[in-house]
């Protein structure tokens, strides 16, 4: 046990390490961050006003969201996530398997380093220019805080286990990265990060609710303005913690499926 905890220690932190290389490219996407947040913001004003599509949103809730949003969309890398299914066609996941080590544990320590510096180079900076420049507001109360930080936690545990599904789809196709950018597209919507989930019509939040998709982001926003609160903050935990263990479960299923598939020529 010890030396598990030991081993993903020493990965998440030479992840996190590797992550904080890149200073350059880290300023430069937290100004692209900062500057499309304020287009989105823009947009989302513009919306309200025009369609009268307040949905129990005000002016301080837009600007927390999207916020919220700009800072953790790398922590969560919504965008998209292919390194396990490049090193499938490059052939270094033979290597990768032959080491002692849980296959998925590596992955998800490696991941828990990135996100981390992520959090560090991009999140709080954000957070700190939307509230010196916008007034963002933080969440009510040190308990509500927590709250916060367990649900960012949970949401990015289940970002990884669905990414880490969707990379394994490499094992059964020769080119599955179309796949995957039609999994983030939808996961961009679906998460509450391109508008939030409440301005959407009661059936499309009906379908979001039945997918892993809003434990990612929109949970993370109703806890921090308090959209959230009481048993409503204990249930979107709940769900939280429910698709965690669900996808990570499948992930395991799903691994052992794919390794039946694995064919390594030349070793």
């Amino acid at each position: 046990m010890y030396a598990e905890i030991r081993l993903f220690w020493e990965v998440a932190r030479r992840s996190f390490a590797r992550q904080l290389t890149y200073r350059r490219a880290a300023i430069a996407g937290l100004l692209t961050n900062l500057f499309f947040g304020v287009l989105r913001m823009s947009v989302l004003f513009a919306l309200l006003r025009g369609r009268g599509l307040t949905a129990g949103f005000s002016a301080g809730d837009a600007i927390t969201y999207t916020g919220v949003t700009q800072a953790l969309i790398m922590v969560m890398s919504l965008f998209g996530w292919f390194d396990l299914m490049n090193t499938v066609y490059r052939g270094e996941v033979g290597s990768d398997l032959l080491r002692p080590y849980s296959y998925f544990g590596f992955w998800l320590a490696g991941d828990a380093g990135r996100a981390a510096a992520q959090f560090l180079m991009r999140a709080l900076p954000i957070l700190v220019l939307y509230a010196t420049l916008f007034g963002l507001r933080l969440p009510h109360g040190g308990v509500a805080g927590l709250l916060v930080l367990l649900s960012t936690l949970l949401g990015w545990f289940v970002s990884f286990s669905f990414r880490f599904l969707i990379n394994l789809t490499a094992f059964w196709s020769p080119n599955a990265s179309g796949m995957g950018r039609l999994a983030f597209t939808v996961l961009m919507f679906a998460s509450g990060f391109v508008l939030p989930l409440t301005l959407f019509p009661a059936w499309v939040q009906t379908l979001c609710a039945f997918t892993p998709f809003p434990s990612m982001m929109q949970s993370v926003v109703d806890l921090w303005t308090g959209k959230a609160e009481g048993l409503d903050a204990l249930r979107l935990l709940a769900v939280q913690a429910a698709w965690s263990l669900g996808l990570a479960l499948a992930s395991r299923l799903v691994l052992v499926q794919a390794l039946r598939r694995l064919v390594v020529l030349g070793g």
